[in-house]
């Protein structure tokens, strides 16, 4: 039986030590699952206490993709099989997951993520997390949870805030794919290398001066990888969302979901990229529209730790509530590409629906991410 992570240690200068995290699930495009999860998290806090291991490299095998999301087929079956709640595998799923997002995010030594190929809802709260985030030519980013009938999670609350101008909340809401361009430029990668530059890393990080110092560790790898970065002449894929955020900002009304939904969808253009967006946010769940309008405008300012919580009572109340449930049945499942949403129109969803998506009762109201 294969496993579907992999842990290694390689030797580095001055006696240090490199960890390697490999997502080995290639069939699957590396999708996250619990039997990732659980060892990932062990492994990152065993390295944690341990002074040889100075850095660590996150990584996903085969050509195709670091990590394409979460492992919703599982997350199907459980929702079929408790319709109506609760669902203990949805609950150990979610909070285990949102547990190792939060733990990369405040890592102590520095990660390095390789963001090849596809890199999609759980893979980019992996990426998300991580000190030094690479991505290559190959990088395809998206936060495509509209097509699902769910919310960009994993802390999209966090990241999709950050965004420039009003790009964060029209990402979350078309599930738009972007490239290694834009995810540098929207603040969710942090160096451009060629896909074939991962040969040279090693050299790269064998050359470094470790120290015992975390934060100056830090500082050593961050310019190590600025170097490499600026050194690259293979040519950038065409930004798409920096030379849009003209039009995007003119489309998004960040205080009005119903005009900005209005506006995008009725955007004529001959823009194969916003076309796209616009095609998804016209197919995909009203009510999802609503989480992702709602979800950024209570995350503004919000701690890491409560984004998580909070995002976390948004999903468990999903696995409920019949979107979900039937965004997965009709995009992977049955494929039919026909979701029956509970709601045909964004006007059409009630306040009061979209409010009870934030409160969920936890058995004595003790939440499974107290502790974080």
């Amino acid at each position: 039986m294969t496993t579907p992570i992999k842990f290694s240690v390689e030797p580095l200068n001055n006696g240090a030590k490199l960890g390697v995290i490999t997502l080995s699930s290639p069939k699957t495009l590396n999708a996250l699952s619990l039997e990732m999860i659980d060892p990932m998290t062990a492994q990152l806090q065993s390295w944690a206490a341990d002074p040889e291991i100075i850095v660590i490299l996150l990584q996903g095998e085969g050509q195709k993709a670091f990590c394409a999301g979460g492992d919703i087929v599982q997350l199907y079956q459980s929702m079929c099989d408790n319709p109506t709640g609760p669902n203990a595998y949805a609950e150990a799923f979610f909070s285990r997951e949102y547990q190792l997002d939060y733990l990369l995010h405040t890592y102590t030594k520095p990660i390095i993520c390789w963001g090849d190929g596809i890199v999609m809802g759980g893979g980019l709260g992996l990426l998300s997390g991580c000190s030094h985030r690479v991505v290559t030519e190959n990088t395809r980013m998206a936060m495509p949870e509209i097509t699902i009938g769910l919310f960009p999670d994993v802390g999209g609350t966090w990241f999709l805030n950050r965004m420039p101008g009003n790009s964060g909340l029209f990402l979350g809401l078309t599930g738009a794919s972007i490239n290694a361009s834009d995810a540098i430029f929207t603040g969710l990668a942090d160096y451009f290398l060629a896909s074939s530059s991962k040969e040279s890393l090693r050299p790269t990080l064998q050359s470094i001066p470790w120290t015992t110092d975390a934060q100056s560790n830090r500082q050593i790898l961050t310019q190590a990888l600025t170097k490499l970065s600026d050194a690259e002449t293979k040519e950038w894929p065409p930004a798409q969302v920096e030379p849009h955020m003209a039009i995007i900002n003119d489309l998004v009304k960040p205080d009005n979901l119903s005009s900005t939904v209005q506006a995008i969808t009725s955007f004529s253009t001959e823009d194969k990229w916003l076309n796209r967006g616009i095609a998804s946010l016209q197919h995909g769940c009203p009510v999802t529209a609503h989480l992702v309008y709602a979800q950024l405008h209570r995350g503004c300012g919000m701690a890491l730790n409560d984004v998580f919580r909070m995002e976390l009572s948004m999903a468990m109340n999903c696995c409920t509530r019949g979107d979900f449930q039937e965004g997965v049945r009709a995009l992977l499942i049955d494929k039919d590409q026909q979701p029956a949403w509970r709601f045909q129109k964004i006007e059409q969803v009630p306040e009061d629906w979209i409010e009870s998506h934030f409160d969920y009762k936890w058995p004595g109201d003790q939440h499974p991410l107290s502790d974080i």
